[in-house]
Formats: C-alpha cells, structure tokens, sequence
C-alpha cells in the first residue's frame, strides 16, 4: 500500500535564513511538493531534493497569484495522491497568515497535518529594529491587529478607537501600510495622544530592512518622505523610545549595502552567512556550476588501490563533495580509506572533510595551491610517498609540479568540471540588473571570467547601482585584469575571512570620503 499523504503547514519566519527553525528545514528537505508564499526567502527553496515539485502561490498587494480556495485544493490534492506537502508561509502560518483556513480545508477534506510555528514578522520587526514590545515600566500587554480592512471581503473590521483608548499597550499592526494614516488618526480620536511614539519597520531582519519613527500624530508623513512601503510592520507605543539606544542592527557595518556573490550555489552559504551577520543584503549570482565528471576507469582504479595511498588532497570543497558521493557508493564505512592522511587548500574545505569525522593534517595559512603544496613539502613526508590529488577540469598544474618536485608519485583523480551558468531568466540577475549593487565579490577567476562572458544578462540599467569589483587574490585580480575588470580591492591573503575584512574596510573609506 502507498502511505498516506500529509501537509505541513510551516512558518517560514520573517526574511532572515537563521530565524527559520530547524524543523522547517527537516521538512523542506523531505517534501515530495513545495508549496510557497511571496514573503518566503528564495534560498528556502534551495532546500529542496532532487524531484521535488516547487509551486509558487504568493500574493502582492493589488495581484494574487493563485486564488485561496485554490491553493486549498492544491494541498488536498497531492496529499491525497500519497505526497509529503509542505506549505511554507512567510512568518507564522497561524497569525494572519491564513493557516487556520487551511488547517481547516485539510481537516473537513480527512487530509492528515500539522502546523509548525514560525518566528512572526512583529517579533522580528521589534527585535531588529531595537524596540522591546513589551518594557515592565510601559508596557504590560502587546496586541497584534491587522490593518489589512476591505469590507468587500466581508472581513472583521478593526475598532481602531477602541484599541487607542487602551492604556500601557503595545499595538504591533500587520499589513497597515495602505492605511496608515487612517489607522493613526483613529487611534488619536480614540484617545491615543498624538505624540505617542510611533515607528514602521519594512523587511525586518533583512540587510534592505528601514525603519522609521515618528509620533502617532507624524509617522505616515515620515513614511512617505522615507518612501517606505509594505512588506512593513507598524509598531505604537511608548515602546518605540527605546529605538534610538538599542537599535543594534542598523548599526552593522555593512547594513544597508547591497552586495553580489558569484560563488556556485553548493559554496554560497559560507560567505554569505559571513556578509548577513554584518548586515548586508547579498544577492547571490552564481555564475558557475559544479558538474560531476569521472573517468570511470581512473576511478576505479585509484579506488581500488586507496589503501596504498599515503596522501589524499583536496584543491576545493566541492571536491569533498564529489569524492565522498563517489567514495560511498562503492564502500560501506570510511574505515574502507585506511591509512589515508588528508591535506586541503583551506578552512571551508576543511570544514566540509570534518564533516565525515575525519582530521586534517594539512592546511596551509594561504589557501592557495602553491600555500598547500609548501605546507605538504614542510611535512617530511613525500619523498616516495604516493598521493592522489582530487581536481577539477581548471586546476592548476602547480600543486602537482610541486609535490612530484618534492619526490612524490602523484596521481589525479578529476572528479567535477566547472560550467558558466545562463543568469538570464534568474530573478536575482533581474534585481541586479535593475538596482545593482554596492560591491560584487569575485573568489575565483573562473567566476571573474564568466562575469564578463555574461555581460548581456547581467548588464546594468540607467538608474542601478555600479558595483565596486572584489577579488580573493593575486590569481582572481590577474583573471579579472586580464578580463578588463577594475579590481577595486583585493583579500590581504586569500580566503572568505580577509575578502570580507577588505569589503568593509573599502566601504567604510568610500563612507568617509
């Protein structure tokens, strides 16, 4: 018999991939069908298997992509067909975000659920924009209220004057952008006084996040000199005072810049973790895909003979990758590698080869190839000894001149070749092309050239922004010299960690002059 189905609805959180729980992330990586909304972050979808069947369903103000009732239909549908669903909302799927119609949809229809809570948009909007909602010396309660009134849908109208008679509240407003300046008058006819502190804070916890505050009596004026829109929470009360002593995000060095990566997708986490935890807004490009690619008979061989092996090197993470995918469907357990020391060019590979429960004897300063081939020569060991190096199709020949140099019998194993991308139809290619970008970082020259080849789908508009050029290295800078690229500024010495020290360094220079 096939299982049942089952949908889960999930709350995605506000924007910020660290604020997503951790069973949301088991569940996307389970799902069969990947149902999801507008305010859902895009790399969310990453998480997906291979097979997974990916709906897009969000809402706009003014557009709907896909009428309720039938999004409804949808989940009953492949739940019953046997699949695994999730439904992935923006924030929390049971404050206004419509989940409690769903739940009851799948429960009428005999559909199996559950419901798996979200960071709500109001938290996050008070957490990141410095304001506590609730404060024991002026405020005892926090009301969430929605500002979203259209009678034409026969929806629960907002007593606003009732809610503005209250005393040592937090109002937190959800989709109250369209009708701000309403909300707060009435508020005011309540018996708010208009110079209660008011703020609007617009895609919290992101790097594009804006806040502004005001007075319940000036705030939609501010907002609309600010040019703030929705998504936004609007946040009343005493509360909002705080703002200006705690407001820690904003503070980031790198908050409000808008910065492009051109690493693969595989790779793109490490730096982009690294530029969100100093506030920036990354937009990822990847320029470049990693494609497995074996000769089977090489493979097979140097499988064969592992336990003869004194060195195992690796140039890149996605060489682990590649290795262990291959190394475990022919073996059972990493004690098949025997005796095996490992080397590779630097930390995140390190990292992705202790993931296997393995030590790394070798790991240059430098994450270059010349760096790990004079930390393997310091090692005494090489003289005779055998090493397999695990490439890909643009590795340089240095590493091995080097170890055979040194008296070592090499042998390589390539195991992925690097491929340009087509960017045209990305939508973060369209953003680019339509905002750019205070910097685009480069850590490799493979993906310096295919910038430049992909100059047609990443060409920017009149009014964008025109990105200052990073490199990782001497080797990217040379590639990206070679290419016609400025190199505006470049790592002290390669690797993620001094690429973005130089970042921030740069803009900081930029800010000051």
């Amino acid at each position: 018999m096939s299982s049942p189905g089952i949908v889960y609805l999930v709350g995605a959180g506000p924007g910020d991939l660290g604020l997503v729980t951790f069973r949301a992330k088991e569940l996307i990586s389970r799902a069969d069908v990947l149902v999801y909304d507008y305010l859902v972050h895009p790399e969310l979808v990453a998480w997906c298997k291979v097979g997974c069947e990916v709906l897009y369903v969000g809402k706009q103000a003014g557009r709907h992509s896909v009428p309720q009732e039938e999004i409804e239909a949808l989940l009953v549908r492949h739940a019953k067909a046997g699949k695994v669903v999730v439904r992935l909302k923006g924030g929390d799927p049971f404050v206004f975000g419509r989940g409690g119609e769903e739940a009851r949809t799948l429960a009428k229809g005999g559909v199996r659920f559950e419901v798996v809570p979200g960071v709500t948009a109001a938290l996050a909007a008070g957490a990141y924009a410095g304001i506590p909602l609730t404060h024991r010396n002026t405020s005892s309660s926090l009301i969430f209220l929605t500002g979203h009134e259209d009678p034409k849908k026969h929806e629960l109208q907002v007593d606003w004057r009732a809610y503005g008679a209250l005393k040592n509240a937090t109002l937190a407003i959800y989709m109250g952008m369209g009708h701000l300046r309403h909300i707060l008058s009435e508020l005011v006819a309540g018996g708010l006084p208009a110079s209660t502190p008011a703020a609007a804070v617009q895609w919290a916890s992101l790097g594009r996040q804006r806040s502004v505050t005001g007075t319940a009596a000036t705030l939609a004026d501010e907002v609309v000199h600010a040019g703030l829109a929705a998504p936004a929470i609007v946040i009343v009360g005493e509360v909002v005072r705080q703002h200006e002593q705690i407001d820690w995000f904003e503070q980031l060095p790198l908050f409000g810049r808008r910065v492009a990566i051109t690493r693969t997708r595989e790779q793109a986490s490490d730096l982009r973790d690294k530029l969100e935890a100093l506030g920036a807004e990354v937009i990822e490009l990847p320029l470049i895909r990693i494609v497995p690619e074996v000769a089977r008979e090489e493979l097979v061989d140097i499988f064969t003979e592992l336990g003869s092996y004194d060195w195992i090197v690796f140039t890149s993470s996605n060489g682990v990758r590649a290795f262990f995918a291959y190394f475990f469907k022919a073996y059972d357990e990493v004690r098949n590698l025997g005796m095996l020391r490992f080397a590779c060019v630097g930390d995140a590979t390190r990292r992705e080869i202790e993931k296997f429960h393995l030590k790394v004897e070798c790991v240059p300063k430098l994450a270059t190839a010349d760096a790990l081939a004079d930390a393997l020569v310091a090692t005494e060991s090489l003289d005779s000894a055998k090493v397999v190096v695990v490439t890909g199709n643009l590795n340089r020949d240095v590493l091995v001149q080097k170890l055979e140099a040194a008296g070592a019998i090499v042998d390589q194993l390539p195991l992925y070749r690097t491929e340009k991308t087509d960017l045209t139809a990305e939508p973060a290619a369209e953003d680019f092309r339509l905002k750019g970008a205070d910097a685009v970082l480069f850590a490799s020259s493979s993906a310096a050239q295919a910038y430049v080849d992909q100059a047609a789908a990443l060409g920017l508009s009149a009014n964008a922004k025109k990105p200052l050029l990073g490199s990782i290295g001497a080797q990217t800078s040379a590639t990206m010299k070679e290419a016609g690229l400025p190199v505006d500024f470049v790592a002290k010495e390669p690797g993620l960690d001094p690429l973005v020290d130089a970042l921030v360094a740069k803009l900081s220079r930029k800010i000051r002059g």
